[in-house]
């Protein structure tokens, strides 16, 4: 089976398209690193690691100190496709993070996005 081309994308490509989408619609680098750090565990030091490293977006998840157990709870759309249905779970905590992105872009409060 082919694993799709975003898995072996260096994280530190993705991440400065989240942070001008945010930035785009009036939310921080700062927020974007917090949906990071509350869906992953990420600290800071060690995300800045990570984008130094330019770890492969597979393993930047594979290797996340703690991925929260909360993100089953995020539900919606994201490129077309409910992210409850995608049975990968790589690509699946792809798109929960693509959709926490897209709701900070929407306005939505943090506490909200971090399902508090």
């Amino acid at each position: 089976m082919t694993t799709h081309r975003i898995y072996s994308t260096a994280f530190a490509s993705v991440y400065p398209l989240y942070v001008a989408k945010a930035e785009r619609k009036g939310g921080t680098k700062a927020e974007v690193d917090e949906i990071i750090a509350w869906l992953t565990g990420y600290s800071p030091v060690a995300l800045a690691d990570q984008l130094a490293k330019h770890t492969s977006f597979e393993d930047f998840l594979a290797q996340a100190p703690r991925m929260n157990p909360a993100r089953s709870s995020i539900t919606g759309v994201v490129c077309g496709v409910r992210v409850e249905h995608i049975e990968e779970p790589t690509m699946r905590d792809i798109r929960y993070l693509d959709k926490l992105i897209d709701e900070l872009a929407k306005g939505r409060p943090m506490a909200k996005i971090l399902r508090s």
